[in-house]
């Protein structure tokens, strides 16, 4: 056997080993009852927004629509200069507040501290349960009323779900589909719920916490320069010996999180090298999984032609099953070009690379000075 044998059968365990992975921790996904009985648990919804004018009208209303009756909602408007507190006053309604922020205090990430602002309310105060969601994640209106009933009969102190991805431009379908399925490789939800096990799930789209747990945790102030504050929050609570579920939210739950590929890019900058080991290692993390994303081009040259036909038609069957599941969308032939995502994913963690190394975090025109993660 050459090195060169060798690399494609190593490139050839890995691919297929993370298919077989995204396929078996989409099945473990928890999933949510289809008829629950309301609750009397009340709950306030806590929804940072800077700049959301294109999807937050629509997401918002979706929310305002629940069933679930003691729903109450607070949108911080972080300094938005778009239209969205035009859209905001033009919902107002009774289970709906929207504060305006002008400033960012030193030491705070813009979303956290928007999310802090959002916990400090009369509303959020009275809760018994904390909903954090994005400002473009619509719900269909049962959703939370069964959410909270799953969350309740399985004991869970903090409730993830998995949402469907609504996607658009050519950049959205060739890139969100793909690192969708990239989520559900490395979260298994049957470990998220073992006690002690380090998996954790926290996600923007929905992530649903005691009020209580979050006192106890310390809330968002805790770790105010947590670039992944809705994981780092799971992974808190975690620690701490409480509980943590997560479920499938789509197709009744789904996110458009970028109205294209580049903006998608650009929104790498925040988290995706987060963590400190993986940033530390980009530079050969970064050459190693560029590889494996181009492996259907050099398979062929390495003597392998049939395995690269293979993979390449493997990848998108899977990324078909799970968008399907979770989106209730057709398979879309974009994913047949799947390869050329690595590239652009390389392009677009270079600049949070260099982030990193000037000890900054970069998103929504703001470059924040950062520390050291809080866990």
């Amino acid at each position: 056997m050459t090195v060169l044998d060798g690399l494609a059968l190593a490139t050839a365990i890995t691919i297929f080993g993370s298919l077989i992975l995204v396929i078996r921790n989409l099945n473990k996904l928890e999933r949510l009852p289809e008829e629950a009985q309301p609750s009397s648990s009340s709950v306030c919804l806590c929804i940072p927004a800077r700049n959301e004018a294109r999807e937050i009208g629509g997401a918002l209303a979706t929310w305002i629509a629940q069933d679930h009756g003691t729903l109450r909602i607070v949108v911080v408007d972080d300094g938005s200069t778009d239209a969205t507190p035009e859209i905001l006053a033009s919902l107002a309604c009774d289970r709906l507040r929207v504060i305006r922020n002008e400033t960012l205090p030193p030491g705070w990430l813009g979303k956290n501290h928007a999310m802090h602002l959002a916990t400090e309310t009369a509303e959020a105060k009275a809760a018994g349960w904390l909903l954090f969601a994005d400002a473009d994640v619509k719900a269909a209106p049962s959703l939370l009323r069964r959410a909270l009933a799953h969350a309740e009969a399985a004991g869970a102190d903090v409730l993830a779900l998995v949402p469907g991805q609504d996607t658009g431009s050519f950049g959205e379908r060739l890139l969100l589909p793909v690192l969708g399925s990239g989520f559900l490789m490395v979260v298994p939800a049957d470990r998220v719920a073992e006690p002690g096990a380090m998996a954790c799930a926290g996600i923007g789209a929905f992530t649903l916490v005691r009020r209580s747990v979050y006192d106890m945790l310390g809330g968002h102030a805790a770790a105010p320069l947590e670039a992944i504050d809705d994981m780092m929050l799971a992974r808190r609570a975690k620690l701490a010996g409480f509980s943590n579920r997560l479920g499938q939210g789509g197709p009744d739950l789904r996110i458009r999180m970028y109205g294209s590929g580049a903006e998608a890019l650009r929104a790498m900058r925040k988290n995706v090298l987060a963590l400190p080991l993986v940033w530390v290692a980009f530079p050969v993390l970064g050459p190693l999984s560029l590889a494996l994303w181009l492996a259907p081009l050099w398979l062929p040259f390495a003597g392998w032609p049939i395995l690269a036909v293979v993979i390449w038609l493997a990848v998108p069957a899977v990324v078909a099953e799970a968008h399907q599941r979770l989106s209730d969308h057709p398979a879309d032939l974009v994913w047949a070009l799947w390869p050329l995502a690595g590239p652009a994913l390389l392009w677009g963690a270079i600049p949070a690379f260099w982030d990193r190394l000037r000890g900054v975090n970069r998103w929504r025109d703001r470059e924040i000075p950062t520390a050291k993660s809080s866990v």
